[in-house]
């Protein structure tokens, strides 16, 4: 397990750690009971320091189950407390990926809906105009490179809502590919979709140095493709 995370951490420092999450991976444990990464962190933490006892690592931002990228860990409560204020604040910048077969109308713009979620089927649904329990939700994207047949999208997340990366590009018929529950026809190898967390730019909440975080996209023959370009 040691091993495991250790070859995906990203950055660590006394205060805080980052690791690039697999597709497969829960962030946090789930009614699956599958072993969620922040235990992985908590015993890698422990054996890499030889700590006794239960080890503390506080999650400050989670990605859906099929979503690979840049996940950020506290390895102390008053970091945590620090790093949940400025995610809440939007103080951190994250950019992610996500691959497309459609070809967005404009390439490049400013999406703005009003999200409501549906706890049931575990899937929000996009709408132009404020509604009973619905969230403002916001994201650029732009077209960064295209291939025979999909196009890659960097996309910068204003706001974070329940699935909002995914609903909001199905809103303009750019579902991601693999993500059966947004409207793509079908699914990618091991249930991921092709939507990654490519950077986490923040300042320290310590430190108050800039940190850039970037997270290679997993293995895959179109991912790779993508990865290979001077982009």
């Amino acid at each position: 397990m040691y091993t495991a995370v250790s070859q995906r951490v990203l950055y660590e420092d006394n205060h805080l750690i980052i690791v690039n999450k697999l597709p497969s991976e829960i962030v946090q444990g789930d009614k699956t009971g599958d072993t969620p990464l922040l235990e992985d962190v908590r015993q890698y933490l422990k054996e890499k320091y030889n700590k006794p006892g239960n080890v503390f690592a506080g999650v400050v931002h989670r990605l859906d189950r099929p979503v690979s990228g840049v996940v950020m860990f506290a390895k102390t409560s008053k970091a945590l407390s620090r790093l949940t204020v400025m995610m809440r604040n939007r103080e951190m910048r994250k950019t992610y990926w996500a691959i497309v077969k459609n070809t967005p109308k404009y390439p490049s713009g400013t999406l703005t809906h009003y999200l409501v979620r549906n706890t049931t089927k575990n899937k929000s649904f996009a709408g132009f105009s404020p509604v009973a329990g619905a969230k403002q939700a916001i994201l650029s994207y732009r077209l960064i490179a295209k291939s025979k047949d999909y196009n890659l999208l960097e996309i910068d997340l204003k706001t974070g809502r329940h699935h909002q990366i995914r609903c909001q590009l199905a809103a303009i018929n750019c579902p991601i590919k693999g993500d059966l529950k947004y409207g793509y026809p079908r699914s990618n190898p091991g249930a991921s979709i092709s939507l990654h967390a490519r950077q986490l730019s923040f300042v320290h909440p310590v430190s108050k140095e800039e940190i850039n975080v970037t997270a290679l996209p997993p293995p895959d023959v179109l991912w790779d493709y993508f990865a290979g370009l001077d982009i």
